[in-house]
């Protein structure tokens, strides 16, 4: 089953400085942090921000590539989480209606998705996984609450 996401939140983590995507579910409480990259991060705060760089990064370039040969993207899915690292695809659609599943990190998954403005899928299993994975704050300190939907810094709308 698939749930669709949003961009809840682009925060750092700050224990390790690390950029982190909070998706949080459309129709959903669902939260899934994931910890990318400071490039990709980069790009994607970018696109939220609707800041145009003077020449079109990776992301816009991949993004020109898809619309001028006339395909559209149907959607980004998270489809796995393996050994902590989270996997995507992004699924176009060609001239003929046929779909094509690209394989993608999920940063750049997200990044494109933006671009092209498609709906964000992750895989219900990839929530199951990350939830019993990441520890919460009562595995940390036993006295703290866990952390909660709310308690996610909504920086982005």
């Amino acid at each position: 089953m698939l749930l669709e996401v949003k961009i809840g939140a682009l925060i750092m983590d700050p224990n390790t400085n690390t950029p982190i995507v909070v998706l949080k579910g459309v129709d959903s409480d669902t939260i899934l942090p994931i910890w990318v990259g400071a490039y990709e991060a980069n790009a994607i705060a970018l696109e939220i921000e609707k800041i145009v760089p003077q020449r079109p990064m990776t992301h816009d370039l991949l993004r020109n590539v898809i619309v001028q040969s006339g395909f559209r993207a149907s959607k980004v899915v998270i489809t796995e989480l393996l050994e902590n690292t989270f996997y995507a695809m992004v699924e176009i659609i060609d001239e003929k209606d046929q779909k094509i599943s690209l394989d993608a990190r999920p940063s750049d998954a997200i990044a494109l998705a933006l671009r092209l403005d498609c709906p964000i899928f992750v895989d219900q299993k990839v929530i199951d996984l990350s939830a019993s994975s990441t520890p919460n704050e009562q595995d940390i300190t036993s006295d703290e609450p866990s952390l909660q939907t709310e308690d996610w810094p909504d920086l982005i709308g």
